[in-house]
């Protein structure tokens, strides 16, 4: 039994090390076989926006912004695992966030209750690795907007995204974004009757980003 066990590993060791030389395995970080199992079993980390802290944005009728993000972070989550990544959700302030290590960390929020239509997508200003950061916000912009439709509101990005909390608590070794989904008034119907769009759109884009594939390149379950 020895004997065949020697035997198998070395007929293994002798596939792999042909497909090296084939370059059917790439064994770059970010490429290939091993990038995208190396990716899988490290830890995704998601936030739900004002999750187990308050209420966030409240619409007049009582709708509240953490109601939204909870139900969407949880549908990426679910989307992630079943293309077998291992994924963490966290809440606002989870203890966890300081100095949490992961291939890619995303905190999830949504827009107030107002008459204004689109999304946003930054990085802290202070990026330890900006390129790699500015890939992942690109995209994450492209993706979210092929998926629901929504237009990139440059506009209403604010200092307090850049500097938000999470994303200065995390590992500066984990690249991380903050996500506004979507004006809880302009674009209520989407948020709150098209979860599955949302969820698609920041879940192809979390994947694109980990997999390095073309910007725009959708990848759909």
């Amino acid at each position: 039994m020895k004997k065949l066990a020697r035997m198998l590993t070395m007929l293994v060791l002798l596939v792999l090390g042909a497909l090296f030389i084939v370059g059917l395995i790439d064994s770059s970080p970010s490429g290939g076989i091993w990038g995208v199992l190396g990716a899988r079993q490290a830890t995704i980390g998601l936030l739900a926006g004002h999750w187990q802290f308050d209420s966030g944005a409240v619409c007049p009728d009582g709708l509240q912004e953490v109601e939204i993000t909870v139900d969407i972070t949880n549908r990426v989550a679910r989307r992630l695992r079943r293309q077998g990544y291992r994924v963490v959700v966290l809440p606002e302030y989870a203890p966890e966030l300081d100095g949490f290590r992961g291939v890619v960390f995303l905190a999830i929020h949504a827009d107030s209750c107002v008459d204004l239509s689109g999304f946003k997508v930054v990085r802290m200003t202070q990026a330890a690795d900006r390129e790699q950061e500015d890939r992942l916000v690109e995209t994450l912009v492209r993706e979210y907007a092929d998926a629901t439709g929504l237009r990139f509101h440059a506009d209403t990005i604010t200092e307090d995204m850049r500097q938000y909390h999470a994303l200065r608590r995390i590992s500066p070794q984990t690249p991380g974004a903050i996500i506004e989904i979507g004006f809880m008034g302009g674009d209520r119907q989407l948020l709150t009757e098209e979860p599955e769009r949302v969820a698609a759109g920041i879940a192809n884009g979390l994947v694109a980003f980990l997999r390095g594939q073309p910007l725009g390149a959708s990848i759909h379950d």
